[in-house]
């Protein structure tokens, strides 16, 4: 990575050694001010009180269950991608920037988030996706981005578990893996030491615009005074946007994954399969009503999408159905049986492996597939940081350093230009 983009993810000292201690505390009864309150505690909203207070500023970040509860401890813990490129746009930034910001917490802080660099195996089943990967590839090298196309043979070479039936590999070196939830602590972690308020179990209620200006956000136990307001409420930016009077048109996509039990080391890289993005490259299937790049259309199923690893502890975990069920977080266990025939015939060994458990989380997917990053123009002093869809865990520590930069210098990043709020948030009517 050139200089100038060093800058960018450039480190304003280091901090202590994670204690792991409890990074949050349970107001009662109690009225706080701060300059500024992001609503939310998975990666998006601690990534962005981590950068806004080592840029010296007063944040408060206020979570109504425990940092990383929801979609950003849920995750398979996927990071990385194909590179800068030549011209790096938003995609790039948020991929290749929150790896960097990655490193530096494990590496640099020395907080354990199980991170490394592992690159990244997608299988292809048919000559139609091998063509396809094939064009995409020429796209990717035109633009300095980074990818191979292997044989079976070749991929076996790399991952000794993976099927030699099928048409071929897509590898991507760039890609990386950590856990979800240590990773998601550490980061707000990170934000308290510099100087940020955690705050766990605090349910917000309410939002009112004063008067004098800012905001009141109210919790079932506190209430917390603001000048600047930060939605980072994921899969609930709807129902918080409510209570500004606004419609932010994030819709809640449940995502579900289930893990073996604990097992000796079997297989390193991250794995996927090239089924869907095929599937999405000839129909995304969005509408005005509905996200782009889901799996299913009402009970009916579109695609299937992979993604899984092995995890540090040994379980191996899988997921990908991406389905607009509203706020249903249960798993669907024919879709976890699709899900686990789909990753053995990339995984043979995952066949005659059973099930330990399962689990679902909800995405915050837009209705354009573009995430929602930058000042929400309709109210004085309100951002939001989400949007992110599936990545989140993968993306949000770049969208919160994107978005602590804008609002401590009052400047937007030339690269937020296609996640501007003013494109797609508007009243309620």
């Amino acid at each position: 990575m050139n200089t100038d983009r060093r800058r960018i993810i450039a480190s304003m000292g280091s901090l202590a050694v994670a204690s792991w201690l409890p990074i949050g505390v349970k107001a009662q009864n109690a009225m706080r001010e701060s300059d500024m309150l992001i609503i939310g505690g998975g990666m998006a909203g601690a990534a962005t009180a981590f950068q806004l207070a080592r840029h010296g500023r007063d944040v408060t970040l206020v979570e109504r269950g425990d940092i990383a509860s929801e979609a950003s401890g849920q995750n398979m813990g996927g990071l990385g991608g194909a590179g800068w490129g030549n011209t790096p746009d938003l995609q790039s930034y948020l991929t290749m920037g929150s790896l960097e910001i990655f490193k530096e917490l494990q590496i640099d802080m020395g907080y354990d988030m199980e991170f490394r660099l592992s690159g990244s195996l997608t299988g292809i089943h048919t000559d139609e996706q091998h063509d396809f990967l094939e064009d995409r590839l020429l796209s990717l090298r035109s633009g300095g981005y980074d990818g191979e196309l292997l044989t079976p043979k070749e991929a076996r070479a790399i991952e000794p578990e993976v099927n030699l039936e099928l048409a071929g590999y897509f590898y991507t070196p760039g890609r990386g893996q950590a856990d979800p939830v240590r990773s998601t602590r550490a980061f707000a972690d990170a934000a308290r030491k510099a100087g940020a308020s955690i705050n766990t179990g605090q349910n917000v209620i309410a939002i009112v615009v004063r008067g004098t200006g800012g905001y009141s956000v109210r919790t079932e136990s506190a209430e917390y005074i603001c000048q600047t307001l930060v939605l980072a409420t994921g899969s609930w930016c709807g129902p918080v946007g409510q209570m500004l009077g606004l419609r932010i048109p994030i819709m809640p996509i449940r995502g579900q994954m289930w893990a073996t039990e604990r097992l000796p080391p079997r297989f390193f890289q991250r794995i996927s399969s090239a089924e869907s993005s095929y599937t999405w490259s000839r129909d995304n299937g969005g509408n005005d009503s509905t996200p782009p790049y889901l799996t299913h259309k009402g009970d009916r199923r579109l695609t299937r999408h992979l993604y899984g690893r092995q995890r540090r502890n040994g379980e191996i975990i899988f997921g990908g159905d991406r389905e607009d069920v509203g706020y249903n977080t249960k798993p669907d266990p024919l879709g976890i049986d699709v899900n686990k025939r789909h990753a053995a015939e990339v995984v043979p060994l995952v066949a005659d492996l059973p099930i330990a458990r399962t689990w679902a989380g909800l995405m915050p997917f837009s209705l354009d597939g573009s995430p929602i990053i930058g000042k929400i123009p309709l109210r004085d002093n309100l951002y939001i940081v989400s949007g992110l869809a599936s990545s989140g865990f993968g993306r949000g520590p770049m969208a919160g350093k994107l978005a602590a930069d804008y609002i401590h210098t009052g400047h937007m990043p030339h690269v937020l230009a296609e996640a501007d709020p003013a494109r797609c948030v508007t009243e309620v009517q």
